[in-house]
């Protein structure tokens, strides 16, 4: 148990630096900047979103299957490849999205100009990030996003000095160039961009499918927003993204947990495959009435001129969205609780085919709205598209848990291994 609340209080400490730099950058550039430009911000936001999942796919969720809680050697040697390849995954992203923006132009361009200059270290960034977790140094990413953060106070100044979409993109990617560097200090390995061929090739089988349901599920969100600055107008992307701030200090408690999730429900198993359902449904509900009590204290509690001190003009049209943002948010909860559980399970084809179904209905949900109804009907879009995909994904545990039942119920065969092991991992 102490070793579980350690993790976890690292897990939460280091989700809160991270949320926190989140919701400060995202109230200074509305602040700024005003609506329209603040929807240009938000397109590249969500797209580094994307980037981001491209290279845990690809890098770091790897890593953390294979080489959690492995010798020390072991672990420097995969980071180096892991780190490298995640460099090379922003190389190449930063490139689609510069060369996207010079043909673009105008303020939308200019942001996806500089945040495809910054990529490569951002996802270097978040790569030491979880090779950190992975070996169980949780401190160590903590330290990484507080330089991030104290990175940001110098950077965030000098760019509010000159208010330019270009100018706040540049400064919050700097601020994080220099938490990679800092981090690569304290892990002592040197990135080995040579070594990402070696790496997707290695770990194909699980980088390939990790990449699926990663990309779909931040691709539905990217896509989304894409489809709601097409027919709403990029101010619209504005709004719907004001209310999700509103509820950042939320995510710190649903993201913090989910970095702990997955251990956690493979513990469980180990103990009894009835007990798993049981905790995937609690850990979803606390998610889910945390969400709820976060968006209700928003809805009655926060005065208007706090909101607009928070948002400035993008607070009038944000705040009409906090319900059904908050709701969307609820069932996530439900949904990363079932999540969970799958991972530990090991059925990948059962979670791909859950997270394809989520993030069509997500789609739909949220670009059909949009086109009826603006940014309010893209919010309850999404809302009742989240709350959907919740039942697929309870439905889809409850699948996978039956399915276990039966290979344990089987007299003779091997117990079906949650971590797969590598060669060198079986030879040491």
């Amino acid at each position: 148990m102490r070793g579980v609340l350690r993790r976890l209080t690292w897990g939460l400490a280091d989700q809160a630096v991270t949320s926190l730099v989140s919701f400060v950058v995202g109230i200074v550039v509305a602040r700024s900047l005003g609506a329209l430009e603040f929807g240009a911000f938000s397109l590249a936001w969500v797209t580094y979103g994307v980037a981001v999942n491209i290279s845990r796919g690809l890098a770091t969720d790897p890593l953390a299957v294979r080489f959690s809680g492995v010798e020390r050697r072991l672990w420097r040697t995969a980071v180096a490849g892991s780190s490298g390849t995640a460099i090379v995954v922003g190389i190449a992203t930063g490139a689609i999205c510069a060369g996207f923006g010079a043909a673009l132009g105008g303020r939308t361009g200019s942001a996806f100009v500089a945040l495809g200059i910054v990529l490569p270290g951002l996802m270097l960034q978040d790569s030491w990030r979880f090779a950190f977790f992975a070996s169980g140094q949780g401190s160590k990413a903590f330290t990484s996003d507080i330089t991030w953060a104290l990175g940001l106070v110098p950077a965030l100044y000098l760019a509010a000095r000159s208010p330019s979409v270009t100018g706040f993109v540049l400064a919050w990617g700097g601020a994080g160039i220099l938490a990679a560097l800092v981090s690569g200090v304290q892990a002592g390995v040197v990135p080995k961009v040579s070594r990402a061929r070696y790496w997707l090739t290695e770990h194909r089988d699980l980088g390939l499918r990790y990449l699926t349901e990663n990309l779909t599920q931040s691709g539905a969100y990217q896509l989304r927003m894409y489809g709601l600055g097409a027919f709403a107008g990029v101010a619209a992307v504005g709004t719907v993204r004001g209310a999700e701030m509103l509820l950042g200090p939320f995510f710190i408690v649903l993201s913090g947990v989910g970095l702990v999730a997955v251990p956690e429900a493979a513990r469980v198993l180990r103990r009894s495959v009835g007990r798993l359902p049981l905790f995937c449904f609690a850990l979803g509900g606390a998610q889910a009435a945390a969400a709820l009590a976060w968006g209700l204290t928003l809805l009655f509690a926060l005065p208007d001129k706090w909101g607009h001190a928070l948002l400035g003009e993008v607070w009038l049209t944000s705040s009409a969205l906090v319900l059904p943002a908050t709701l969307a948010v609820a069932s996530a909860g439900f949904n990363t609780g079932a999540a969970a559980g799958l991972r530990a399970l090991g059925v990948a084809r059962r979670s791909l085919k859950a997270q394809l179904c989520a993030s069509a209905f997500y789609l739909v949900g949220g670009v059909t709205g949009g086109a009826v109804g603006g940014a309010l009907g893209s919010a309850w879009g999404a809302a009742a598209a989240t709350s959907s995909s919740a039942v697929v994904w309870c439905f889809t545990l409850r699948a996978g848990v039956r399915e276990r039942r039966l290979l344990e119920a089987e007299p003779a065969g091997p117990e079906p291994a949650v971590v797969e092991e590598l060669p060198e991992m079986r030879s040491a």
